[in-house]
């Protein structure tokens, strides 16, 4: 298999004669569907996010920071693979458990028949993150969504580069938070693949919408949250690390232990907003929506905390890059209502949009002694980006030449190490970043302040300078820009016969 023969970079070599300490790890943090503005430092009033906000003044945060895809499984693609939308394989949410629901009984409950559970596979001719840096000397664990593959595909993480999995191979799976089972995969205990593991504490109470499934007690999202811990509890100064923590939070069903960080927000976001539960979605009932979606928001703030608190104590914390992120802008399934929390209206549009709204997410990046403290950067970057970045802070000095699997092959991004470091004097900039999204049929290229976003193949063109929220459309006034905009789309897209998308047409 070709992900298997990829030789160690020429960095490495160097790095190991220094001593392997002194490359850094990397703590990716991406969690699900939150809201650029869903943070206290980027704006958030109503909800409480005090170990974000700490990071975020340890740190540097971005505030053009965009996401791969609208949604989830593309813009995890753009991580891992370095490419855009327009050139990578996964480009949506395409499911594979669809008609693979058999009496196969977890207590009482039925469930997806094994095998056939998860999202299109990554393509098994190129190379993703993980592969790369595992290939370089570091450790890697992956601990929440997948999102890249089914259960019996060549694409699941043991087959990908990743040493100790535990969490969700399917993120359909993962809407709910109290599930029949998780996926693990451990290469130190022996795994040949990765496998479920029951709940079996879960599987004694029924399925969301029964009347005693809240009395189900393993939350999948502390579960997770305790083995990324263990993880890095494991490692050691002498080999570097690279964890992807793909937290579940706060995305879909609304639902969360009845603890003290659920009592901070009951009674006081009123109006509440009630749900009503979803059979087929497998989102639990709620009357106390936007509580829950406070609550769940809060608890990833504390975990995010007990992460830094972890690599302190373990004295990992001046040479451990970490970021927080979110996968795509805020949703509005289960009884999510992100107007609610984001009274300012400040960007256009939602999860699946390629609006500002739906892409530009909240990134904030911490390396005591490396990355200034306290500044706010505009630098626009894209998860494609991450992939150079993480290289180059590596010391991979031969990416992406020795991950070419074929002539054609593309990598999109462009390192922002030198941001991370304070150069920004001399750090390399897009000409344009670019979006496509199959299921709302539209797509998006920003250039400079310019932003084109094509709806069905009508453009409409934005100054994101004056414009933030998008409202202004200046195509008939500049049909200039919107010709070369339109014509970079058509030479950056590839056509893809499961993820159709209408090109720009009728220009002005």
């Amino acid at each position: 298999m070709r992900t298997r023969q990829f030789l160690l970079g020429g960095g490495l070599l160097s790095a190991l004669a220094a001593g392997a300490q002194t490359r850094p790890n990397i703590i990716y943090i991406m969690c699900d569907d939150m809201g650029y503005g869903d943070l206290g430092c980027y704006g958030q009033k109503l909800i409480q996010t005090p170990q974000l906000d700490r990071m975020a003044r340890e740190g540097m945060r971005f505030t053009q920071a965009y996401a791969g895809s609208p949604v989830s499984a593309p813009s995890r693609a753009t991580f891992m693979t370095g490419q855009h939308t327009g050139h990578t394989h996964v480009r949506g949410n395409r499911e594979y458990w669809r008609g693979h629901l058999v009496k196969s009984l977890y207590g009482n409950n039925d469930d997806y028949a094994e095998g056939w559970v998860g999202q299109e596979p990554y393509d098994s001719t190129h190379v993703i993150l993980p592969e790369i840096l595992k290939a370089n000397g570091y450790t890697t664990g992956l601990f929440g969504k997948w999102a890249g593959g089914y259960e019996s595909s060549h694409s699941t993480p043991d087959k990908r580069g990743i040493d100790e999995f535990y969490g969700f191979v399917c993120q359909f799976q993962a809407h709910a938070y109290y599930p029949n089972f998780l996926n693990e995969y451990s290469r130190s205990a022996g795994d040949k693949g990765t496998r479920r593991v029951v709940l079996e504490d879960n599987i004694r109470h029924g399925m969301p919408g029964s009347e005693d499934y809240r009395l189900r007690p393993q939350y999948s999202a502390d579960l997770i949250h305790r083995r990324a811990l263990e993880w890095i509890d494991k490692q050691s100064a002498e080999r570097p690390f690279f964890g992807i923590f793909t937290y579940t939070l706060p995305h879909a069903e609304l639902c969360q232990p009845d603890d003290s960080l659920l009592h901070q927000y009951k009674g006081r976001l009123e109006p509440e907003k009630s749900f009503r539960g979803d059979a087929f979605s497998r989102y639990h009932a709620t009357d106390r929506a936007h509580a829950e979606f406070a609550a769940m928001v809060t608890r990833l703030d504390v975990m995010v905390g007990e992460i830094i608190e972890k690599l302190k104590a373990k004295g990992f914390d001046d040479n451990t890059i970490v970021i927080f992120t979110s996968d795509n802008g805020p949703h509005e399934e289960a009884g999510a209502d992100p107007d609610f929390f984001n009274r300012d209206g400040l960007l256009r549009g939602k999860k699946r949009s390629t609006h500002e709204g739906g892409i530009r997410v909240p990134f904030i990046v911490r390396w005591p002694g490396k990355v200034p403290a306290g500044i706010v950067n505009s630098h626009p970057l894209a998860f494609y980006d991450l992939m150079p970045t993480f290289c180059e802070a590596a010391g991979i000095d031969n990416f992406p030449e020795a991950y070419k699997t074929k002539s054609e092959t593309v990598f999109d991004g462009i390192s922002f190490y030198n941001t991370l470091l304070g150069r920004d004097e001399v750090q390399r900039r897009h000409e344009f970043l670019y979006w496509e999204f199959h299921e709302t049929d539209m797509m998006a290229l920003r250039m400079g302040d310019w932003k084109l976003v094509v709806e069905r193949g009508r453009c409409r063109l934005y100054d994101l300078a004056v414009d933030l929220h998008e409202d202004r459309d200046l195509s008939a006034e500049h049909p200039d820009v919107v010709h070369r905009m339109a014509d970079i789309i058509r030479r950056e897209h590839t056509p893809h016969p499961l993820f159709r998308i209408t090109l720009p047409e009728n220009l002005p």
